[in-house]
């Protein structure tokens, strides 16, 4: 949201909660889209949360409560964005009337989205056929199984397909509801949310799951002195020999460091730490796209340019008129 311009109408956000359904994805989506944002320092809420379900008493996952006093699906038909949570039940088929009310959100245009493995209820509605999703990567067979239309992306985050997403393992909701404030509002603004949580701030869609597997006998240490450090010199020609050698390890144990610990790359998140810091200085009214390149650690506004769109799906300019300062206001220092 341009940072001067008038505040719209919040964003209507529904969730359906199904039996069954997993209180933390129902909690994540309340956390995000629901609560109030005092740090952002804004007249008024971006989002606002309404649960529904399809019975007038739900029983969550193991019964650990009920939940009543919500309205029914047909709150859906004022979403914007409709979130489908999991539920561990997988293979049963779930309620028509559930369906339904993903279908006819989807076919008016909202955005709908799901957690964890609410991605089996859009493939049962046939929101995912010929199309690229993910899930939790202990289901991935089983929804292979069922759903052998769907471009299935075990190893990922979050799938973005536009006006579906999908995010895998729980803890992913959080990724995929942070990547949903910065496609709709910025980096500076998803960064203050994700500051509030204590989270984050960005992991790529395309960073790995972290799967099971044994237990190394010696852990290797904790990677955030070494990203830190980096964080404040991304405008410097910093190379993986660069991070290795601060790290004092060779780049291969590095590259396995952070293939364990985050799950991508040490290039992949160099190049996706200067991105985001290049979003940052656009949204803050840097128009100069040599000197946002030079900041960044980008280089080139080409290079900018292309990475930019890669990232965020839009040109520097586009990025600009979408989540830059309204004309006339100030830089921010």
């Amino acid at each position: 949201m341009p940072q001067g311009s008038s505040q719209p109408p919040p964003h209507r956000v529904v969730v359906i909660v199904d039996e069954g359904t997993n209180p933390f994805e129902v909690g994540v989506a309340t956390e995000l889209f629901g609560l109030p944002r005092p740090e952002l320092g804004l007249p008024g809420p971006l989002y606002e949360v309404t649960l529904c379900t399809p019975t007038p008493g739900v029983r969550m996952n193991h019964g650990f409560f009920t939940l009543t006093g919500v309205p029914g699906l047909d709150a859906v038909d004022d979403a914007d964005t409709l979130v489908v949570p999991g539920r561990p039940d997988n293979v049963v088929p779930r309620r028509p009337a559930v369906l339904d009310a993903v279908r006819r959100t989807h076919a008016r245009g909202a955005r709908v989205v799901s957690f964890c493995t609410g991605s089996f209820a859009l493939a049962e509605a046939g929101l995912l056929d010929g199309r690229r999703a993910t899930t939790h990567w202990m289901w991935a067979d089983a929804f292979r199984e069922l759903h052998p239309g769907v471009l299935l992306e075990p190893d990922v985050l979050f799938v973005d397909e536009g006006d579906v997403l999908t995010a895998a393992g729980s803890s992913a909701a959080l990724d995929l509801g942070l990547h949903l404030w910065r496609r709709d509002h910025g980096a500076e603004i998803a960064n203050a949310v994700s500051r509030r949580l204590v989270f984050a701030a960005h992991r790529d869609g395309g960073q790995r799951q972290f799967v099971e597997r044994p237990v190394p006998d010696v852990p290797d240490a904790s990677l955030a002195p070494l990203l830190a450090w980096a964080q404040e010199r991304l405008a410097e020609p910093l190379t993986v020999a660069d991070l290795a050698a601060r790290a004092a390890v060779s780049p291969a144990t590095l590259h396995r460091r952070f293939r364990a610990q985050l799950g991508t790359t040490p290039l992949a998140w160099l190049t996706a730490e200067r991105v985001a810091l290049a979003c940052r200085l656009i949204e803050r009214g840097e128009e100069r796209l040599e000197v946002v390149a030079a900041r960044s650690g980008l280089g080139t506004a080409a290079n900018l340019r292309a990475r930019l769109r890669r990232g965020t799906g839009l040109s520097p300019s586009a990025y600009r008129r979408r989540f830059g300062p309204a004309p006339g206001e100030a830089l921010t220092p």
